[in-house]
């Protein structure tokens, strides 16, 4: 059993540790900073106690850690999925109303780091196309929430993003690129689903690798695109006051490094892929969303 001096130290060191061992990690991310910053800022023992006292039971953090870990390797491949693929495994170790705004902040750091190593990489054109649809996805998806029972909206989706990759996977090659019109209304939906249901970068996904020639322009053109879709989503749950949950904080900041590691994993795989092999990891993730969310309809 720990004392309250060594508890408190613990508790005031444990943020400056985490940083040190990981210098090139995506680590710069607002989300996180703006965690340990608070941290970072509590003096009083009594309060650095209720922050060791908010880490999950290391029973619960090393579930999360490990499913986390899995999500961040098709992350670092696909640039996307950790929510369809770590969800499930998260709703054991804590409240489900939690899990998509943790993973926000979470996917805006890996997010991040994977544009800060290459953001040449991105391609400006299809950037300055979507964002502002993904901006008025997400306030769009927002909004439905309030007013609509997502339930058939979802199994919609399901649906066609099954059917989607089944194509791309076994369907005869496409002999021209997807028009770049069809910018605005990807972007929209892939916003529209990210503020619904914590996961719309699949709709991206579709789209880029319809476009792109190069794996590196894909990868880093669909991280941007996560960057700031899960910027958009994170400050519409600040606004709603769900980041006042010190509890969830604490947690998003011990599952950092699971998320490093796999982000690591993840790009190291991504390195050895052709674009043909590369296209097709995607689709198969993207089936694998389609499933998943057919399963969470039901």
């Amino acid at each position: 059993m720990l004392t309250e001096t060594p508890r408190a130290e613990i508790a005031n060191r444990l943020p400056i540790i985490m940083f040190s061992t990981l210098p090139k990690s995506p680590l710069a991310a607002a989300g996180i900073a703006a965690v340990v910053a608070v941290v970072v800022s509590v003096s009083d023992a009594s309060v650095s106690d209720a922050f060791v006292t908010a880490l999950p039971p290391p029973g619960h953090w090393l579930l999360m850690s490990a499913a986390l870990v899995v999500a961040y390797v098709i992350f670092g491949i696909a640039g996307f999925g950790t929510a369809l693929v770590a969800s499930p495994i998260l709703a054991y170790a804590m409240p489900v109303a939690q899990i998509v705004p943790m993973l926000a902040l979470l996917d805006f750091g890996a997010a991040s780091g994977n544009v800060m190593r290459n953001a040449r990489a991105a391609d400006m054109g299809e950037l300055k196309r979507r964002l502002p649809a993904i901006l008025a996805g997400s306030l769009a998806g927002g909004a439905l929430l309030l007013h609509l029972q997502p339930d058939v909206l979802l199994r919609s989706l399901a649906w066609f993003v099954c059917g989607y990759a089944l194509f791309s996977l076994i369907g005869p090659r496409a002999t021209s690129r997807l028009s770049q019109a069809w910018a605005v209304p990807f972007g929209v939906l892939g916003g529209m689903f990210g503020a619904m249901f914590g996961s719309g970068g699949f709709v991206f996904a579709i789209y880029l690798t319809s476009r792109l020639e190069r794996v590196e322009a894909m990868r880093v053109t669909q991280a941007t695109l996560i960057g700031f879709s899960t910027l958009a989503r994170a400050a519409l749950f600040l606004f709603a006051g769900v980041y006042a949950n010190a509890s969830m904080l604490v947690t998003a900041l011990s599952l950092v490094p699971a998320m490093i590691v796999g982000m690591w994993l993840g790009r190291h795989i991504t390195l050895r892929l052709s674009r043909a092999q590369f296209v097709k990891a995607v689709n198969l993730v993207v089936l694998a969303a389609g499933v998943a969310l057919l399963i969470r309809s039901h």
